[in-house]
């Protein structure tokens, strides 16, 4: 499954998300943690000190490679060079799986050991100096975005994305993605705009939303987050003795998380679970090739010089039959 974590700035959402990835480690389930945000916070919430964080590689300083490796044969793609961070698969491109060794995780995953399991976390990269004024962080994430165009994962499987906060996330066809997005609210009117908003841009396409609510406090909090979100608040997660710990670089081992916080954390993975035999795949493909095509014609066909609407093969749709040969 492909979950994203969404919410506004300094809701918890990198917290929540390195919780729910231990979770899975924990659990024995194999997982991919990406970093998609501004802030690259998330290796250290995952435990890595700030060297170990500092020397992730960054999937936007690898893009040409990446492209590379998953054009493949496709000859609908003439070169590396005229693939954009949209560019749908087709045939002959090469696909990526959770479980296997590729030479994209080989330039850009590490393995993050977590409590006798071992996850591979994937890092966008921070802005440099050479960004600022001049770049779009838009334009790392586009790395993240091709890996997921890519990507064939089955039901077991989990591909954890912690997102761009706000509504940041809907500057790319990225939000289309996803199994399901978890959505981290707190219970306040500020927490809950950022709601209101990802669900008024995400109702067209098909997205199946949750709440999260975080940093609740008592009864009070959680039925303010019932009025305002109603059968969408999935679960809410309270302060956390492990958590303050797990910030100051000291957490205990993870069986010792609060129970109540990991029945929270076990109902995400079943709210999860429950996507999969709901997924679209034919909608899935055709969502990657609206948003190419969007992409090609705003900018990507001046930008490369090529006509990008050919790269999308009309014959290809990304299905059951992948995961299957996987």
């Amino acid at each position: 499954m492909k979950i994203a974590f969404v919410g506004k700035g300094g809701s918890g959402k990198t917290t929540l998300s390195s919780l729910f990835v231990r979770h899975l480690a924990a659990v024995g389930a194999p997982v991919v943690a990406v970093d998609a945000d501004i802030n690259q916070h998330l290796g250290a919430a995952l435990g890595l000190d700030e060297t170990e964080a500092a020397e992730l590689p960054a999937m936007g300083d690898r893009l040409p490679s990446i492209k590379e490796y998953l054009r493949g044969s496709n000859p609908r793609i003439a070169s590396a060079e005229t693939m954009i961070k949209t560019t749908p698969p087709g045939e002959g491109s090469r696909l990526l799986r959770v479980r296997e060794d590729n030479p994209v995780y080989d330039a850009c995953a590490r393995p993050v050991e977590l409590d006798g399991g071992a996850v591979r976390l994937m890092v966008t990269g921070p802005f440099s100096d050479a960004d600022l004024g001049v770049a779009c962080y838009h334009s790392k994430t586009g790395a993240v975005e091709l890996f997921l165009n890519h990507l064939v994962d089955g039901p077991d499987e989990y591909v954890v994305v912690d997102m761009t906060a706000g509504s940041d996330s809907f500057a790319s066809g990225m939000f289309t993605r996803f199994d399901i997005t978890f959505l981290v609210a707190e219970p306040t009117r500020k927490g809950i705009s950022v709601y209101r908003q990802y669900k008024e841009y995400a109702q067209d396409y098909g997205i199946t939303l949750k709440v999260v609510g975080n940093k609740v406090q008592g009864p009070d909090d959680v039925d303010f987050l019932r009025a305002e979100t109603g059968e969408d608040l999935l679960v809410t997660v309270g302060h956390s003795d492990w958590v303050r710990a797990m910030e100051k670089g000291r957490p205990s081992g993870f069986e010792r998380l609060e129970e109540a916080n990991r029945t929270s954390l076990r109902a995400l993975q079943a709210a999860a679970d429950a996507t999969y035999g709901r997924r679209d795949w034919e909608r899935y493909t055709r969502q990657m090739v609206h948003f190419h095509l969007k992409n090609a014609s705003a900018w990507g066909n001046a930008r490369t010089g090529a006509d990008l609407a050919a790269q999308v093969d009309p014959a290809f749709v990304l299905g059951e039959e992948f995961v299957a040969t996987a």
